[in-house]
């Protein structure tokens, strides 16, 4: 994930799980793959850190289940589990099943997952029309590299946000590559400002030492999320989350070799998702309804060798209202990552920054030219280095209706308070001006023009790849607007494809 700097070990390493029979000689298929039988593990083992969210360690694996392999490369069962942890309160605690053989005829897909995380990235609504400014967040301790008059804290743009989901989603045939889909879930959102103290740990922050020496953040700076909470923009019946069970029910149509990595085939669905919200929350409206449709396709250019893979989808409210922090999620018929972000970050838009595009609704494209470059095999164990270059793209359908008039009347309410406070001499951070929140016009009203304008990245991915179904991922990507990220390259590290 973007704002993980890895300095770590990711090793891939292979544990077969022999049948009770001893394997026959391999045959292969139409395409020259040889075809795997039996039980297989894979597993990877990986150390990061980051200044703000410590040190990571953990470890994921993944069994499958091929049988007599007359069905490779696709699987019988599969099943997922993964675990990591930070000494700052970031983790990922997951287990997932697939198979389309427990249930005969049915697809199965169960998923539990925990997602405690410390500092979540949080850059504002509206995509463009709120303003990101690197220098607000960037600490360094070189003063000559940090702008020390106009850095406010590294957790300007976070807020906390420890997720926990289970979901369980059934697919059946309606006729040939047509099927229908259902699924019944919970979404629980557990949602504060950021822990200064956790995070700062023994570290103490002292106004009398410069901000290139500090190594703690100043608790008494308010983030964004706080900000938004203050000047009304997020309600006061979603700032803390909650709890929401869900009912999804729609169709697919699926013409794919393989689900994996498919080298030819459409894939294309279209669903509604009904989430409920409780008390307040109820009453506040955000009991809601939201359509989905997703299109991808996969066009052979060599063999299996080189696939041309697009994806485009949409996700927009169609009735009722849901809280700013589900529309950070992108809902799937099926569960097959840890974390579906819309839009920005590894499981959308690629080198843009996490949740940066925040909205009511909001479309996206991916396009990946994918080149298996090396085939090779390992005892028992078939693998292939690939490549894969691509693109990728969002923009807002649905925006955020932003009451101007409220939002600068309480704007202008938090600063004659907290400078009351700080003539007090209590400690307190003088908000900012307007326009270092908001993109503004020439008249000095929020921008309009800016929502609707497109986000936009490109990169190249990595992949090494164990049975066809067992994939490391490793993007290089970049934002082609600093608005979107003004690194200019993210790393992320991950299984599977996007799409």
């Amino acid at each position: 994930m973007k704002r993980i700097f890895i300095f770590a070990i990711s090793i891939l390493f292979v544990l077969p799980i022999s049948a009770a029979k001893k394997e026959k000689v391999q045959q292969v298929d139409s395409l020259g793959r040889k075809i795997k039988t039996g039980w297989n593990f894979g597993a990877l083992p990986s150390v990061a850190f980051d200044a703000d969210l410590g040190f990571q360690g953990g470890a994921l694996a993944n069994i499958y289940y091929y049988g007599d392999g007359s069905q490779y490369p696709e699987y019988i069962h599969s099943l997922y589990a993964e675990a990591a942890y930070t000494t700052k309160n970031y983790g990922i605690f997951r287990v997932n099943y697939d198979s389309k053989y427990l249930i005969p005829k049915h697809r199965l897909t169960l998923d539990a997952t925990y997602q405690p995380d410390a500092m979540c990235d949080f850059y504002g609504f509206n995509g463009y029309q709120s303003i990101y400014n690197q220098s607000l967040h960037k600490w360094n301790k070189n003063p000559e590299k940090m702008d020390v008059d106009t850095y406010q804290s590294r957790a300007f743009y976070k807020y906390k946000r420890n997720l926990f989901r289970f979901a369980a989603d059934i697919e059946g045939t309606i006729w040939k590559d047509i099927k229908w889909n259902a699924g019944v879930g919970v979404l629980g959102y557990m949602i504060d400002e950021c822990n200064i103290d956790m995070l700062n740990g023994k570290n103490e922050f002292d106004p009398n030492i410069p901000l290139a020496e500090q190594k703690a953040m100043n608790e008494n700076v308010e983030g964004l999320y706080e900000k938004y909470v203050k000047w009304g923009l997020i309600d006061q019946a979603e700032a803390k989350g909650g709890w929401h069970p869900y009912l999804r029910a729609g169709i697919t149509y699926d013409s794919r070799d393989q689900r994996t990595c498919p080298t030819k085939g459409i894939y294309a669905d279209a669903f509604f998702t009904y989430t409920a919200a409780f008390g307040e929350q109820a009453a506040a409206g955000y009991n809601h309804l939201q359509f989905n449709f997703n299109f991808r396709h996969y066009v052979p250019v060599y063999r299996d060798r080189v696939t041309f893979a697009y994806r485009i989808g949409t996700q927009n409210n169609i009735a009722g209202q849901s809280p700013f922090y589900m529309n950070t999620y992108l809902n799937t018929l099926f569960i097959q990552r840890v974390m579906y972000e819309g839009l920005g970050g590894a499981n959308s838009l690629r080198g843009i920054m996490r949740n940066r595009i925040l909205a009511n609704g909001f479309a996206y494209a991916n396009v990946e030219l994918r080149c298996k470059v090396a085939k090779f095999d390992i005892g028992r164990q078939h693998f292939y280095i690939g490549l894969a270059p691509f693109f990728d793209l969002g923009v807002i359908t649905q925006p955020y209706e932003l009451d101007e008039v409220k939002i600068r009347k309480l704007y202008d309410e938090d600063c004659v308070e907290t400078a009351a406070k700080i003539s007090k001499g209590e400690n307190a951070v003088m908000p900012m001006d307007f326009d270092k929140y908001f993109k503004l016009d020439e008249k000095g009203n929020i921008d309009q023009s800016k929502v609707y304008m497109p986000h936009m990245a490109a990169g190249l991915g990595l992949k090494a790849a164990m049975n066809e179904n067992f994939v490391l991922s490793v993007d290089w990507a970049m934002a082609l607007d600093k608005q979107d990220n003004a690194k200019w390259a993210n790393f992320y590290i991950k299984m599977g494809y996007l799409f």
